[in-house]
């Protein structure tokens, strides 16, 4: 098992949450992004503790191999972790955006796309969030709605609560509203297409750049599937709230010891904890963890066993 130092991201639209979340110190000022697990290039993340501290998670990979990846994941990313995961704080909204999918990303050189989902942690009074469309849009009046703005008035925005999860396929126009604090699982891309980002500028006084040409490209103008995913959460039992080709995430909530059997997953499990703290036991090693660290299980583990400590939610996520 192995726990990763955060590698936090200052924003123009950041806030000031993350930090006090995970219990850490920072100088950092407006940080909208806390990167949990990377390997985006650039960013990789870095073992904080144990006898692999200060290796980077690609030289993780070249060390330990399918015995960490799982064998079918190994074959087809090498050491090229595939998940991002990312804690979120908008004190400010996001641009609204689109990501490619693996086919436009393959086309500019790029080896996929991004698909991800949002797990609400808190949300502000009156908060929401843009998935889609409301009506289909016909792509002849792109331009004229994102120079005018009038692009957030054709989107589906919702005000949301915290457990409400959010799917978003690549190509589907997106956007975080002030107030939102989420946690982000994604596959690893950092392409972002803006559409447009209310005219804000940087501090040098120049406005964000817009990819209007590469988002167009990109947006699926006939989605307005943006609704929360429909799920019952149920104490001490594994619920499943996102299944797709790319990640699955269950969500896992309990007062008591909780046992995951992994012999017949052939992948990494990503283990989230969104709240409370518990130690988490796989073989013979013992990991305290608590709200806002991410833990990294091998796909060689045969299981896990949560331990909470009170009451304890985790986001539990694999490929």
């Amino acid at each position: 098992m192995w726990i990763f130092n955060p590698i936090l991201k200052s924003t123009i639209w950041g806030g000031e949450r993350i930090a006090t979340y995970k219990g850490i110190a920072t100088d950092l000022e407006k940080v909208g992004e806390s990167w949990e697990l990377s390997g985006v290039e650039g960013d990789e993340s870095v073992v904080a503790e144990g006898n692999d501290a200060g290796m980077t998670l690609p030289a993780l990979i070249d060390r330990y191999g399918a015995s960490l990846m799982g064998h079918r994941n190994y074959e087809k990313f090498g050491n090229r972790f595939p998940l991002l995961i990312k804690f979120i704080d908008a004190r400010e909204d996001l641009s609204v955006q689109v990501h490619p999918d693996d086919a436009m990303s393959q086309k500019y050189g790029m080896p996929n796309g991004k698909t991800e989902m949002w797990f609400v942690l808190d949300a502000a009074e009156g908060a929401r969030l843009a998935n889609g469309f409301k009506n289909p849009v016909d792509p002849a009046d792109y331009e004229t709605l994102v120079k005018s703005g009038e692009i957030e008035n054709v989107l589906n925005f919702v005000e949301i609560k915290p457990g409400d999860t959010y799917f978003i396929p690549a190509g589907r126009v997106h956007a975080i509203g002030k107030g939102a604090f989420v946690a982000e699982i994604q596959q690893t891309s950092d392409a972002t297409y803006r559409l447009y980002d209310y005219h804000r500028k940087d501090k040098n006084g120049n406005e964000r750049e817009l990819h209007t040409e590469l988002a167009k490209e990109a947006v699926n103008f006939n989605d307005t599937d943006g609704n929360p995913v429909d799920y019952k959460r149920v104490e001490n039992v594994p619920v499943n709230i996102v299944r797709c080709p790319f990640f699955t995430t269950n969500l896992l909530e309990a007062d008591h010891e909780l046992m995951r059997d992994y012999r017949e997953n052939d992948s990494f499990v990503a283990l989230i904890f969104t709240s409370g703290e518990a130690v988490v036991t796989c073989g013979e090693e013992k990991t305290p963890a608590h709200q806002g660290e991410t833990i990294l299980i091998p796909a060689s583990a045969k299981g896990i066993s949560i331990e909470p400590k009170g009451n304890v939610a985790v986001l539990e996520t694999y490929v």
